[in-house]
């Protein structure tokens, strides 16, 4: 399931970059997370597992719902509007970085030696990607893309912390339809506001691109993911999901001809080796346990 998860994650990139194309970023985004949520809930009714949350429960799930859904993947597709999608896939990847830190400020978690140096080597390999002598710093477009996949890691990385920091009755997977469902409805208004009205026909090619990401890569690799992620450690998950911008990459560069430069290639090395040093707490729990 992991490798799933990774394939059509990692694939997507190029293919997101496509569709905005045919979409504005954030009713693309919209559309994809509400053709996502109802796969989903159409998938558990099948099984008879669709559960409701209670009142209790809302504030938890829209809070979520904002910064694991809503938020990202506004920041995500209207950055791809700037941005190379290869590029983005890295960037996007940081997310572990600033789990680390974030856990020590709400969580109460202490930083070992080994999680320092991977905070080093991962914040290096972004150094790598931002060097002056190769990034234009007085390119707006790049600034603006670069800048909004970085808060899209951050706003990842922020639900994460929320999830470890609740107290959840129930496994957290049978909120996934209903996160979803109330990420579209804010992206929905969200695109009104910034966007207008939705303005776009549907094509073959559009209907191609959004039945991979809403049923796919939206309403499947995120229920695949959080599955995977409570009966995997995270080292684990950590391990296999360093293969989606791996593939992002490389699939960007095949499809959209993007190139492969030595920088890109050290910065996500470099940014790689930081995420396994981050989640190594998890790897030795796991041969304790």
């Amino acid at each position: 399931m992991l490798a799933l998860v990774v394939l059509f994650w990692g694939l997507n990139w190029p293919i997101m970059k496509l569709g905005l194309q045919y979409v504005t970023p954030i009713w693309f985004a919209a559309t994809r997370m509400f053709l996502g949520a109802i796969c989903l809930f159409l998938f558990l009714a099948l099984q008879g597992k669709v559960t409701r949350f209670s009142r209790h429960e809302l504030p938890i799930v829209f809070i979520v719902s904002f910064f694991q859904i809503a938020l990202p993947a506004s920041l995500i597709h209207t950055g791809l509007s700037y941005l190379e999608a290869g590029r983005s896939a890295i960037l996007v990847f940081t997310m572990p970085l600033w789990v680390a830190p974030m856990a020590v400020l709400f969580l109460g978690e202490r930083l070992t030696k080994t999680n320092l140096a991977g905070l080093f080597f991962g914040l290096g390999g972004i150094a790598v990607m931002f060097n002056p002598l190769i990034f234009d710093i007085t390119d707006r477009n790049a600034l603006i893309g670069n800048g909004l996949m970085i808060l899209a890691s951050f706003s990842f990385a922020l639900a994460i912390i929320l999830i470890r920091r609740h107290s959840w009755t129930r496994p957290i997977i049978q909120f996934i339809p209903w996160q979803m469902l109330l990420g579209s409805g804010l992206l929905v208004v969200a695109a009104t506001v910034i966007e207008g009205p939705p303005n776009f026909t549907w094509s073959p090619e559009l209907i191609a691109i959004m039945a991979y990401n809403g049923p796919i890569a939206s309403g499947f690799a995120f229920w695949a993911y959080v599955s995977v992620s409570s009966n995997l450690s995270a080292m684990s998950t950590s391990l296999g999901s360093m293969g989606i911008p791996v593939l992002g990459v490389t699939s960007s560069t095949v499809l959209l001809g993007e190139s492969l430069s030595l920088t890109m290639i050290l910065g996500l090395s470099l940014i790689s080796i930081g995420v396994l040093a981050v989640t190594i707490r998890d790897l030795k729990q796991l041969r304790s346990a």
